[in-house]
């Protein structure tokens, strides 16, 4: 496991705070609006909000908030829409376990972070106890 830079070809859309539960309202929003921008289909827009809803969401509620970093570049030569969630929560201690279909840590259904995973096209994870926990989800458009 690495961790997780950005590539500085890369431009920066927006930078969103996540501190309360509006917050993960707008920076969906946010999100959305730029799926439609980059031209992705209805389809391609709802599963990329919905797998920044779940990413937000654990944020706040795992770690007490973070940051959402938008930016838009090509990944694997390929035009493409880039979320980074940081946070700096507890981290995760076994990142395969959470990973796994049905595991909860008692507050959820299990399907959070894999399913985030099926819903984009490349899903990136590192996290360092007790320093936090870094999600990049790109999704091509």
């Amino acid at each position: 496991m690495h961790e997780i830079v950005s590539d500085k070809s890369w431009e920066l859309l927006e930078n969103c705070p996540i501190q309360n539960e509006y917050d993960i309202v707008k920076a969906r929003q946010i999100v959305r609006q730029y799926a439609k921008e980059a031209g992705m289909g209805i389809v391609d827009q709802t599963r990329i909000t919905t797998a920044v809803s779940e990413l937000f969401r654990n944020m706040y509620m795992y770690a007490g908030g973070g940051e959402v970093i938008i930016e838009k570049g090509l990944v694997q030569e390929r035009n493409a829409l880039i979320i980074t969630c940081i946070d700096k929560g507890p981290g995760i201690e076994n990142i395969d376990l959470v990973m796994t279909d049905g595991y909860t840590s008692g507050q959820g259904m299990g399907y959070g972070l894999p399913g985030s995973k099926r819903l984009v096209d490349i899903f990136e994870i590192y996290s360092k106890l007790n320093v936090g926990t870094t999600v990049r989800i790109t999704k091509w458009r």
